[in-house]
């Protein structure tokens, strides 16, 4: 295991969005004007496409007369679309109100304070935004606040132990029953792909567990700028949990780009680039923390985007699983021959993580980049 207090990787530190917002802005400033993006989908009822995202019940999942049938809706929602709302999760609805009101509280103390949770350079878990890697890069309209919550000695001293209460207890107790849902769809996910509970448990009962706190803060101009530019998540599975219900999140599904309607206490869930390249369309050869990558991947993880608007705010949590650190991801020896050679790079999930965090994130170009 890396020492404490390890950096995977860090982003230039940028001014804050939600305080440059709060001026009376007659013109965005150059920075923020993306023009990089896929254009815009524009707000008229007809434009926008009207097929919604699939919902999966937890509790259809949990149950003996339903599991097979909700099975199989899970296993369509994985690999037609990479994303799902999961409803009937378990958590409690006091516990995510409780979360909700606290994440706006925290986004809303003062400078002086938030400025003790601000990143430090070569550094991306703080405040600020993450993938800067140059003064001239665009910069999304939008401040996150990015921390690693799981395991508990990958925890900054000077960030998890330090957040104010009663913020701190609540965000515990979120991060350990998010686990526990995650690694419970994670097991359903690999019942629907054929691929033995144990083996995926395997991989991501110990694995790293992080969380972006988004606020993306009206703009004048929404039109010329972007909350989140499109990628894919890295990681395994992610859940997010949307603090209020204003719109904002977008998809991309078969070519074009897709709003997602918040639905209350419910998660959006979606399928990772990890999770892409371990899904398998029959059981894989499993050794001690090994990920094996095969030429057919049977789920997809989906790009996807945050966008603004000129009048409401809008937050957001989402909260990544990783595979274990101590995990390989590389091609699986007995699926490689003469007419199926290996089409990917063998990297330690370590060194994936810290790749991820060296460079820009854009499309799925993390992924793209071990494909031979």
């Amino acid at each position: 295991m890396e020492p404490k207090g390890t950096s995977f990787g860090g982003s230039l530190l940028v001014p804050s969005v939600q305080e440059l917002a709060k001026e009376p802005l007659l013109e965005i400033p150059s920075r923020y004007i993306r023009t990089d993006q896929d254009p815009i989908v524009k707000s008229s009822v007809t434009s926008l496409p009207t097929t919604e995202l699939p919902i999966i019940d937890m509790q259809l999942l949990m149950s003996d007369d339903s599991a097979a049938h909700e099975l199989e809706r899970l296993h369509i929602a994985c690999k037609e679309w990479g994303f799902f709302k999961l409803i009937n999760h378990g958590l409690s609805s006091a516990l995510l109100e409780k979360v909700k009101k606290e994440t706006q509280e925290f986004f809303n103390l003062p400078m002086d304070v938030k400025k003790k949770f601000w990143q430090h350079e070569g550094d991306m878990e703080g405040f600020g935004q993450g993938f800067v890697m140059s003064e001239e890069q665009k910069l999304d309209w939008a401040d996150m606040f990015y921390i690693v919550t799981l395991p508990h000695d990958m925890r900054k001293p000077h960030l998890f132990p330090k957040l104010p209460l009663p913020f701190r207890d609540t965000l515990e107790t979120y991060s350990s029953d998010v686990k526990k849902i995650s690694l419970s769809t994670l097991m359903f996910i690999a019942k629907a792909s054929k691929m033995k509970a144990e083996d995926m448990k395997v991989l991501f009962e110990e694995g790293l567990q992080s969380m972006r706190m988004n606020y993306y803060p009206p703009c004048p101009q929404p039109e010329k700028v972007i909350g989140f530019g499109q990628h894919s998540d890295s990681f395994g599975i992610t859940f997010l949990l949307q603090i209020n219900e204003v719109e904002g999140l977008e998809i991309k599904k078969d070519g074009n780009w897709t709003p997602v309607k918040p639905l209350p206490n419910s998660f959006i869930v979606n399928v990772g680039d990890t999770l892409e390249v371990i899904s398998l369309s029959q059981p894989p050869v499993m050794f001690h923390y090994q990920i094996w990558i095969v030429t057919n991947g049977l789920y997809k993880s989906i790009e996807h985007r945050a966008m603004v608007n000129s009048n409401k705010e809008r937050l957001s949590i989402a909260t990544f699983l990783a595979p274990n650190l101590d995990g390989k991801i590389g091609p699986a020896p007995s699926l490689i021959t003469p007419e199926t050679p290996s089409r990917f790079l063998s990297v330690s999930v370590m060194d994936y993580i810290k790749d991820l965090f060296s460079g820009r994130i854009h499309g799925k170009s993390n992924i793209e980049k071990y494909r031979i």
